[in-house]
């Protein structure tokens, strides 16, 4: 089978490899669909992030989708020709985070391209066939494989309790942040504002239904948001960049009383919060950690025509073009590249 290899950074290899077996509880997908998650740029060109290095050859790519090929024997639900987004976290299932239900804290968990554990741009993935999702014939494996980002948008607004009626900041407009937009309008908000520094994103997030978009660049977050709400404040903040400058704003645009949902990786671990106005102002502030029992909600989501993740895609190419594909997903007012691994 076809497989592309990062094998140093910024260098794609195509290798041909053996196609898996799967094992008893596994199926055999044929991938389709495979997007391009800023954490695949991250590796593709520096080779790690934080602790995870890429220290031997790796196959990048986690959010994925395809067709059934072949079932294990100890299989049932799903069959050869069904087609199914794969969830990418595999874990142990049995210490006590999986006990307690919180699967997605295994510190033993398998996560598709995160060393030493390969990805999904490959034609063939064998994979637990209770960690594979059947999608019904209205979506598509392209809106399958962006079950996965979408995913990290419902955890991240479930982590708030987004509810109806609230009014929930995002800060970033890309691709994680436009879905918690999706995630916290379907859960009921009935004013998102999103921010960002990148005018053609937030021409994006406007089109998609955000209420305000604000440029951080050119308009101070604390008094538009102020300006907004009647000086209330957002219900949610959702912090989605990953900018020190935007975690900070945080405590400063959500209300006495709301919570702040972290989702985006800084560059460094600490960054300096008003610890005095947590306290004072009683928020709550949660850690937002990928996903868990998401993706059933992502694909009925996708099928009740409720979520939009095809329009944040900018392009599809084929594997043979994965170098370029890498590039142009680095660009800055690109959202989404998708790899058509059957194309």
């Amino acid at each position: 089978m076809r497989t592309a290899v990062l094998v140093e950074p910024t260098e794609f290899e195509l290798e041909d490899r053996p196609r898996p077996s799967p094992g008893p509880e596994d199926v055999l997908v044929a991938v389709h669909d495979v997007g391009i998650c800023g954490s695949d740029v991250h590796y593709y060109e520096h080779g790690r992030i934080g602790d995870y290095v890429v220290e031997e050859p790796l196959v990048l790519g986690h959010e994925s989708a395809g067709e059934v090929v072949e079932t294990g024997e100890n299989v049932t639900g799903l069959d050869v020709g069904d087609r199914v987004a794969l969830e990418p976290g595999v874990p142990c299932r049995r210490c006590p985070h999986c006990k307690r239900g919180e699967y997605h804290l295994c510190e033993d968990v398998t996560f598709m391209a995160t060393p030493p554990h390969d990805g999904a741009f490959t034609e063939y993935v064998a994979w637990p066939a209770d960690f594979a999702y059947k999608l019904p014939d209205s979506v598509s494996t392209a809106e399958g494989a962006l079950c996965e980002p979408l995913s990290v948008g419902i955890h991240a607004c479930r982590r708030g309790n987004v509810g109806t009626g609230d009014t929930v900041l995002v800060t970033g407009a890309g691709p994680i942040g436009l879905m918690v937009m999706e995630a916290a309008r379907a859960a009921g908000a009935t004013d998102i504002v999103v921010t960002d520094v990148v005018a053609e994103k937030l021409a994006v997030a406007e089109e998609r239904g955000a209420d305000l978009t604000i440029d951080v660049t050119e308009t101070d977050i604390e008094t538009a948001v102020d300006e907004y709400t009647d000086g209330v404040g957002a219900d949610v903040v959702v912090e989605a960049s990953g900018a020190d400058s935007s975690i900070q704003s945080t405590v400063d645009t959500v209300r006495r009383g709301g919570t702040v949902v972290l989702v985006g990786l800084a560059d460094e671990a600490t960054v300096p919060l008003d610890v005095l106005a947590l306290i004072d102002n009683e928020i709550d502030v949660r850690g937002s950690f990928r996903y868990k029992n998401t993706y059933d909600a992502a694909v009925e989501l996708l099928a009740d025509g409720v979520v939009d993740v095809e329009g944040i895609i900018d392009f599809e190419t084929s594997l043979e073009e994965i170098d370029d594909a890498f590039h142009r997903a680095m660009e800055p007012t690109v959202l989404k590249g998708m790899i058509s691994v059957d194309s």
